[in-house]
């Protein structure tokens, strides 16, 4: 079996050549895999993390197979910061042609961040918002936007009201709120597009529960109020299977055109009714935007459709 990312997508015939792709959260993990990947199928990657050192090893293995890589700083849980990815990624590419929202975490301690938002949901879903955003007129037509969603998504409604406090803080929650959020954020987003009338895909994607990250730790213990979770969740055996996921929905033929839909590593699932309901779609889009003091993006769109 091969056992790069992009021969378990089934996409090594695949020319990226002269296409440009940011990668968040690949510095390690499977955005680090799928970011490699999508070099070696000829894309200028931008590589994004909070580590130079292992950023700057990204840009040279990626370097050494010939793409034109570039590694960008930035703390997600920082608004500026996420402000400043995207304009660094504006001023050095002509467009970009596939955005992988794939940064993010479980973490332990409850804390608010500088806005007052609750740590989780700013870092996991906040943040990859805002980025998008701020980049939706530099994503050329023809274009993917895939987001890094989970399985946790299923058995948990998200109350926008809580994101702002950590009183009674569980960390499997928070992680599950947020890969709702991140849920619903794709496919709200796909059908904004859709009504703006962009040639842009947007999807969301549960990777496989990986050995060893913060996921797989968790997994077990809180699920017992959900125990059907575990039974759902196809749990993957290496990174490469995960950055497979990703790698199918940004390079894959199979998909061209398919927009406003969830997979489950590289088949289409349905989502659970909390992320396809579009009026709750929309209560995130406007309270993040509210949360974050900007304009809320392709809201004519939202209208329209």
């Amino acid at each position: 079996m091969t056992r790069t990312p992009e021969g378990r997508a089934g996409v090594t015939d695949v020319d990226l050549s002269g296409t440009t792709a940011l990668v968040t959260g690949s510095t390690s993990g499977i955005g680090r895999q799928a970011a490699l990947s999508l070099g070696r199928l000829g894309a200028d990657v931008f590589v994004h993390g909070r580590d130079a050192e292992a950023g700057r090893a990204v840009v040279d293995d990626l370097q050494s197979v010939g793409s034109d890589a570039q590694f960008v700083r930035a703390d997600f849980a920082d608004v500026a910061a996420v402000e400043e990815l995207a304009a660094t990624v504006r001023d050095e590419s002509d467009g970009l042609d596939v955005l992988v929202n794939n940064a993010g975490g479980l973490f332990r301690g409850g804390r608010l961040t500088d806005v007052g938002v609750e740590y989780t949901f700013q870092v996991n879903h906040l943040a990859p918002y805002l980025l998008t955003t701020e980049l939706l007129d530099h994503v050329d037509e023809g274009g993917r936007i895939v987001t890094t969603s989970s399985v946790a998504h299923r058995g948990v409604r998200l109350d926008l009201d809580d994101v702002t406090s950590v009183e009674n803080y569980a960390p499997f929650h928070a992680y599950q709120r947020s890969k709702l959020a991140n849920a619903q954020f794709a496919l709200g987003l796909a059908r904004r597009l859709d009504a703006a009338g962009r040639d842009v895909t947007s999807n969301a994607l549960h990777p496989g529960a990986i050995p060893g990250s913060e996921f797989s730790r968790f997994l077990p213990g809180p699920l017992s109020t959900g125990m059907g979770l575990l039974e759902k969740a196809p749990l993957v055996t290496s990174v490469e299977d995960g950055a497979a996921a990703l790698v199918h929905l940004a390079a894959s033929e199979r998909v061209a055109g398919v927009t406003g839909r969830y997979f489950s590593k590289q088949r289409q699932r349905k989502p659970a009714g909390h992320a396809r309901n579009r009026e709750e779609q929309d209560r995130l889009w406007e309270r993040s935007a509210e949360l974050l003091g900007v304009a809320e993006p392709l809201s004519d769109a939202a209208l329209a459709k």
